[in-house]
């Protein structure tokens, strides 16, 4: 169950003084439960809200099928919907083979691939797989910030 707002706002108040942001406070709640339907398309809209230049986030599972996914408005796909299925089924068989290199190099925190029409990444919980692209022309703290946040957000999947 999610903390109340009360708890929220103390909480807010005593982390505020380490440097966090009401955004990462808030971000908690998802931390704090597991996941289901309704929760995961909330997760998606917000995640797709934390910046203008967002485009698209989808929750995989790791056979590669697709929880939950949305689309920013106003922009349009650049895959059709088949190649976003086939292209999402390839993101969760990426992960099985980044996996075999887990124990000689560590776990995998990101994948971040930089196209010229688009930003793909792509964050890995325990059970699901955050798929998220972007604009291209965006500063690398800034989407690490973005990466920070999503991670945070989806740790309960």
């Amino acid at each position: 169950m999610a903390p109340s707002c009360t708890v929220c706002t103390k909480l807010a108040k005593r982390l505020s003084k380490y440097g966090w942001d009401i955004v990462q406070i808030i971000l908690i709640r998802y931390a704090k439960r597991a996941l289901n339907g309704a929760d995961l398309l909330r997760l998606v809209e917000d995640v797709i809200e934390l910046d203008p230049r967002m485009r698209f986030v989808a929750v995989i599972d790791n056979k590669g099928k697709i929880r939950e996914a949305i689309m920013k408005s106003g922009k349009t796909s650049l895959k059709s919907q088949k190649e976003e299925e086939h292209f999402c089924r390839q993101v969760a068989q990426r992960r099985q083979m980044r996996r075999e290199f887990d124990v000689s190099l560590g776990k995998v925190r990101y994948v971040h691939v930089e196209r010229e029409k688009v930003t793909q990444m792509v964050v890995y919980t325990p059970r699901n797989i955050i798929y998220f692209t972007m604009e291209p022309e965006m500063p690398i703290e800034e989407k690490l910030m973005l990466v920070t946040k999503i991670k945070t957000m989806a740790s309960a999947l």
